[in-house]
């Protein structure tokens, strides 16, 4: 299926029927055989998931990613929910896209372009959505060749663009190459404009406390609990992407610190998307503390908590002292409730966290979580327990 601009899943006249589909493939890949988060993300897009569909494989097909049978099972359960499209758990080539596509006559997505697609429309600042329009142009850039069929024509002769006999298509590479640049030049604007503020608040000797966690573990909450903002906050995967900045005052400490929430994180955010969102995520690098929120009522916490640690060493994050977090537990069950609103926890051989137990929601444990920020705001032998020395 060809067409003049890129396919989505979207449908008119109601939300997109999507079946999903992940491939185990062994090894450290990793391989959610429930596919819930996958089916968050798409109720975040706007799709409603109507089947799933899993399949092991010792390596991905080169031309349709989970082979022709499997393929042929995929299309079968097209026909019978009657699906508008197909979303992938995992990433695929432009060649694989094309042919899934051609295969089972509708659209197909993958993790990335769901996420893009979810990043595209939240995001509220002019920052963020630069950041979305540049990763977007980036993983556009990728799949000229298939999305467009006009692209295998010619132009030539006098008059037209580019000179005699240059393909659409690269006249499309061009201008989407010159977008790039533009938006790039755009935000390196806006990340001296975030050096600057971040020279200010250094000039002021403000100790900068940043929230991290994985999508939807409940940051925004917290931060409106801790300093009564107003920040949009909702049960859904990136919820909130724009960094907002606040003043925290703690009475413990007599002094105030400067509050930050930032983008979720999430396993497989496309990397093209973490070099887009670079000045935003240099809140999170530049900090002199992170609180790292934790869901602690997901099954998958210890995977979450990893795939934090993990973008954390990417953008530079990973020596920036620590306090866990861990959000709702007014959802855990009784026998999983903490014996006591704090402790430490070993995180490494050698490395102990200060851990604390909340409810953002109802403001359960609010209190020791700032006498533990004020303590390593201020510098105390009882703030030890936090640094990652």
């Amino acid at each position: 299926m060809t067409s003049a601009a890129p396919q989505t899943l979207s449908q008119e006249g109601g939300p997109t029927r999507a079946v999903l589909v992940g491939v185990d493939l062994g090894g450290d890949s990793h391989f959610d055989p429930t596919l819930d988060e996958l089916a968050l993300l798409a109720e975040s897009a706007g799709d409603v998931a109507v089947a799933r569909v899993t399949a092991r494989r010792k390596a991905p097909d080169a031309a349709l990613f989970v082979g022709s049978g499997k393929a042929d099972e995929i299309r079968a359960m097209v026909g019978a929910t009657q699906a508008h499209g197909v979303i992938f758990d995992q990433t695929l080539s432009p060649a694989q896209q094309r042919n899934l596509e051609r295969h089972l006559g509708v659209p197909v997505a993958d993790r990335t372009s769901l996420i893009l697609d979810i990043f595209a429309a939240r995001a509220q600042s002019h920052e963020g959505k630069l950041q979305v329009e540049l990763a977007r142009l980036q993983y556009v850039a990728t799949r000229l060749v298939r999305r467009w069929s006009h692209l295998e024509r010619q132009r030539g002769g006098i008059g037209t663009r580019g000179g005699p006999g240059e393909a659409q298509i690269e006249l499309d590479r061009r201008m989407i190459g010159e977008r790039i640049k533009s938006v790039k030049a755009r935000l390196e604007k806006v990340k001296q404009q975030r050096g600057t503020q971040r020279r200010a608040r250094e000039r002021r000797g403000t100790f900068r406390v940043s929230l991290v966690g994985y999508t939807n573990a409940g940051k925004s909450t917290l931060f409106n609990a801790l300093v009564k903002a107003r920040t949009y906050a909702a049960d859904q995967l990136f919820a909130t992407l724009d960094t907002t900045t606040r003043s925290l005052w703690l009475g413990e400490a007599g002094a105030s610190v400067s509050l930050s929430d930032t983008v979720g994180f999430i396993r497989d955010l496309p990397h093209k998307l973490v070099e887009a969102f670079e000045a935003t995520l240099r809140e999170a690098a530049d900090a002199d503390l992170l609180l790292h929120v934790v869901d602690a009522a997901s099954p998958a916490l210890l995977e979450q908590q990893a795939e934090v640690e993990r973008v954390l060493e990417e953008i530079g994050a990973a020596g920036v002292p620590q306090i866990l977090v861990f959000n709702k537990c007014d959802l855990l069950e009784e026998s999983r409730l903490p014996r006591q609103p704090r402790d430490e926890v070993e995180v490494h051989p050698g490395m102990r966290r200060a851990r604390v137990f909340v409810s953002a929601r109802d403001g359960q444990g609010l209190d020791v979580l700032r006498q533990v920020i004020a303590e390593a705001a201020r510098p105390a032998p009882e703030a030890q327990t936090i640094t990652n020395e």
